[in-house]
């Protein structure tokens, strides 16, 4: 029987209950997700207890892959989309259910942007070996399909559109660009084999990068090197392009730091998308 490890603010019970989960599939991660919700909401973080008004469009289960997987969309109240006269379109390329993760998004929602996000098979409440990519490149199409499907939404026809990625999700919008509960143990050697080629790829191709794009990391990051940052900015052929390197931030700019920090990358964030997005004030 695996050790019971003991957090701040859980009971025994709770502690007990994930120390016996086998998260590897969907079900069981499913069942602590909803067992640990008023706890992860009662965390004392500033993206938790910013005060935000969106509407939340509910989550529906799309099939990648012969997988479910769980979709969710953010719209920004009607009261704060005064000031433009329709919603910008942000696909969140991570798995929604990372209460972090939800609480960017209802920020950026209270921003005037709509946000969409998507579970990748095997992360967060879809199915799949948990942590487990058997191919980046899949995983991509993935992405693409349910961005393409939100384009093809007459209501988001024509608007701004932008992918936000996040550590594994800043790889997949990079992916994506050439085409146009997190997991905590040891990654699985096909996923790792996986990261691995996908780095080298995205690293030989850094040049084919033409989109406008903004890039932040942290300097202290000690998971992802900010030199590869640096690099991408470097030598990327858009002509707009921004880079944002925060001292003494590590790899989660939007969780783990102090809330001056997280709201510095958040308003960074949210400018840098005004000034991308075609503003148009209603008569």
């Amino acid at each position: 029987m695996a050790a019971v490890t003991s957090w701040e603010g859980v009971d025994e019970r709770l502690a007990k209950m994930v120390s016996e989960a086998n998260l590897d599939q969907a079900p069981e991660r499913r069942r602590v997700r909803e067992a640990f919700k008023d706890v992860q909401l009662g965390i004392d973080h500033c993206l938790f207890k910013s005060l935000v008004f969106f509407y939340w469009h509910g989550m529906i289960v799309q099939q990648f892959g012969g997988m479910c997987c769980p979709l969710a969309a953010y719209n920004p109240e009607h009261a704060l989309v005064l000031k433009v006269s329709f919603i910008d379109c942000l696909l969140i390329t991570t798995y929604i259910t990372n209460m972090f993760l939800k609480g960017i998004a209802k920020k950026l929602a209270s921003s005037g942007y709509g946000v969409f996000a998507l579970d990748y098979p095997g992360f967060g409440l879809s199915e799949g070996l948990h942590g487990y990519i058997p191919s980046f490149d899949t995983l991509v199409n993935d992405v693409a399909e349910h961005f393409s499907k939100i384009k093809e939404n007459s209501e988001y026809q024509g608007l701004p559109s932008f992918l936000f990625g996040q550590s594994l999700g800043g790889a997949v919008a990079l992916k994506c660009s050439y085409n146009v509960l997190a997991y905590k143990d040891k990654p699985r050697l096909r996923t790792a084999l996986e990261l691995l080629r996908t780095t080298q790829e995205i690293e030989h191709r850094l040049e084919e990068v033409s989109l406008p794009l903004i890039i932040l990391h942290g300097e202290a990051d000690i998971v992802t090197d900010p030199s590869v940052s640096k690099a991408l900015y470097e030598k990327a052929r858009s002509s707009d392009k921004k880079l944002c390197l925060y001292k003494d931030a590590c790899h989660s700019l939007l969780e783990g730091e102090p809330d001056e920090m997280i709201f510095k990358v958040l308003n960074d964030i949210v400018s840098w998308l005004d000034e991308h997005s075609v503003r148009r004030v209603p008569s």
